[in-house]
């Protein structure tokens, strides 16, 4: 048998098939993770599952804005529910690139209220928004025809 005509015939050529071969993984496994924060993070926002940590106080920022989310009768409800629907897309795989970008802007506020008001949840808010980075570079070619800067109507 002719080595040289063999598949992963040397270290190298075998290491870079390994590698080849769990990168292919990594949007699913971005996806699936994504996916079950936004889902259960959501729920928890109608069902209360999770305990909130004791004695909050009001005065603090981060505390006063999700109480001003729930003040407005709505807001909270519909952030709450996009989570769990985008969650819900996310992890059966479904209409990826749209739960991408229904998630950014509300991704992008949780990122933004950790980074200004509640530091001490600002490690999962970079996580989830190299999450997200991750999965639109992945679908990337979904979102080209979108960024066109001159596109006609039907085109």
């Amino acid at each position: 048998m002719d080595t040289a005509l063999s598949p992963a015939s040397t270290p190298v050529e075998a290491s870079q098939q390994k590698k080849k071969s769990l990168t292919r993984f990594l949007p699913t496994i971005a996806r699936v993770l994504m996916g079950l924060v936004f889902f259960v993070f959501g729920l928890n926002g109608f069902l209360d599952f999770i305990p909130p940590p004791p004695n909050l106080d009001p005065a603090d920022p981060a505390v006063a804005f999700g109480i001003a989310m729930k003040a407005t009768g709505y807001l909270f409800w519909l952030v709450k529910g996009t989570e769990v629907v985008v969650g819900a897309l996310l992890l059966t795989n479904r209409f990826v690139p749209l739960a991408l970008a229904l998630i950014a802007p509300v991704l992008v506020n949780i990122f933004m209220v950790h980074a200004l008001l509640a530091p001490a949840g600002l490690g999962l808010a970079v996580v989830l928004m190299t999450l997200e980075l991750f999965l639109a570079w992945s679908y990337r070619a979904v979102y080209r025809p979108m960024l066109g800067m001159r596109v006609a109507p039907g085109a």
